[in-house]
């Protein structure tokens, strides 16, 4: 949680250098498609405050949840146009517009915390956001949005041989569905 305020922070901070912090009055909307129970809806409310409390109140943020801006794809296009201004999503999601926002999405790929927050805090990080740029979309940081998880109805995980035969919902993109498959699964996007 505070690796997320810390990081709402930073975003706040990228938002005062392109000059937002010195508009007039402004009110910004703000999406996230999971539940205002998610962790991320959080980070979203106290970087709300923030943007409030350092624009006296110039700026206000609209806080959005459960896909009532539409669906992701139909929000990244929002964000291009310029009727959403900000989102909270998977680097997944993004792929779409970055194929190599997938690389995120690759299992197993950090051993730990530290270790993903060196990664998109670096320069990989900052080559994605300038990727993103060039698609007409502004990366402020990265917020995790947790580990991905197995839970199903069938059986325990315990080893990868287990999860052989289980139907897993999927962000749908080549590489959740591939290692899904690799590992004897029924991806479903």
């Amino acid at each position: 949680m505070k690796r997320m305020i810390l990081k709402s922070v930073a975003a706040l901070a990228a938002m005062a250098v392109v000059g937002m912090a010195s508009a007039q009055e402004r009110t910004l909307k703000m999406n996230l498609n999971g539940p205002e129970t998610h962790p991320a809806a959080a980070g979203m409310k106290k970087f709300a405050e923030t943007v409030a409390a350092r624009t006296n109140g110039r700026i206000k943020v609209n806080l959005f949840f459960n896909g009532a801006l539409g669906s992701d794809q139909a929000v990244v296009s929002a964000l291009k146009g310029g009727t959403v201004e900000l989102s909270v999503m998977n680097s997944g999601i993004l792929a779409s517009e970055v194929k190599e926002m997938a690389l995120f999405d690759f299992p197993f790929l950090f051993a730990n915390e530290k270790e993903s927050d060196a990664i998109v805090d670096g320069p990989i990080g900052k080559k994605m956001h300038a990727a993103l740029e060039a698609k007409g979309l502004v990366g402020l940081s990265y917020w995790e949005l947790g580990y991905r998880q197995i839970s199903n109805s069938k059986r325990a995980i315990q080893k990868v041989d287990d999860i052989e035969g289980l139907k897993l919902r999927v962000i749908p993109n080549p590489i959740n569905i591939d290692w899904v498959k690799a590992l004897g699964g029924n991806p479903t996007p």
